[in-house]
């Protein structure tokens, strides 16, 4: 029986996954993606959203109500080690994505606040790229929409790369209560993707009164919806694991709150 949390991908078409706030049952995330072949357009109109636009592979112009931002997007894979090319776009706009050459593109949106934002493109260059974790912990970032980058109003964006054998979001932590500083509410999609596309990985969403909890085998393109709850990944041998984050909640600061009974793997080890 499938987890009411995953969301499965379409394996041929344009549209592969979409997430809205209805289906999901929530208030602020939303997430799409969408396959275009070479000449291929995609017309999106934010309304009272704003949206995070990312080039996950491929190349694409996009034109914002008449301006025009060409060839974005380097990526054959999202497994290379290439910040993807990104566009912001405030509410109340109608984006018409073209593609340059075959391409995928993930819409990443949230509720529009009362400060309208600039439309601009994110300077790849300047996405800040780390590593997280050791040893079977670690993991590669970038960070294409950071809560301490004043460019959104709501979204977070963010995409990891999980190398095969090890585990990610790890220790197991949440981000469903809101009460900063020690952890702020965020409602949250994974998009995975697998290297090589065969491959499966797996999630899991609890709370700690296991009122939720589900187990997901997520295969190339899936999402998992994380409403609340811990929601740690794993990436078995041999397959490396992509996921493309969006999260938004009532304020734009990301805090979260480890699993007490896992939070024991953080402490220096002893000699």
């Amino acid at each position: 029986m499938t987890s009411p949390l995953l969301v499965k991908a379409a394996p041929e078409g344009r549209e592969i996954v979409d997430v809205t706030p209805d289906r999901a049952g929530w208030t602020h995330v939303g997430f799409r993606a969408v396959r275009l072949h070479a000449g291929e357009t995609e017309t999106i109109h934010t309304g009272t959203r704003e949206l995070c636009l990312v080039v996950l592979t491929g190349t694409v112009d996009v034109t914002v109500d008449g301006q025009t931002f060409s060839s974005l997007g380097t990526r054959d894979s999202v497994f290379e080690e290439t910040s993807p090319a990104a566009v912001y776009v405030p509410s109340g706009k109608t984006v018409v994505v073209c593609a340059a050459r075959d391409a995928e593109v993930g819409l990443c949106t949230a509720p529009a606040g009362k400060t309208p934002r600039a439309l601009h493109v994110i300077d790849s260059a300047a996405m800040r790229r780390s590593v997280r974790g050791a040893g079977s912990n670690t993991r590669y970032v970038c960070d294409i929409l950071p809560h301490d980058d004043p460019t959104a109003e709501h979204l977070l964006v963010v995409e990891v790369i999980t190398p095969a054998g090890h585990s990610s979001s790890y220790p197991p932590h949440k981000h469903d209560l809101e009460q900063p500083p020690t952890e702020t509410q965020l409602e949250e999609t994974y998009y995975h993707r697998l290297n090589p596309p065969q491959g499966f990985a797996f999630q899991r969403v609890y709370t700690d009164d296991r009122s939720l909890d589900e187990a997901c085998a997520v295969e190339n393109h899936d999402v998992v919806m994380v409403p609340r709850g811990y929601h740690p990944v794993v990436a078995p041998h041999g397959y490396d694991l992509y996921y493309l984050n969006v999260m938004a909640g009532p304020n734009r600061f990301w805090v979260f709150k480890n699993d007490p009974a896992h939070e024991w793997m953080l402490a220096p080890a002893r000699t």
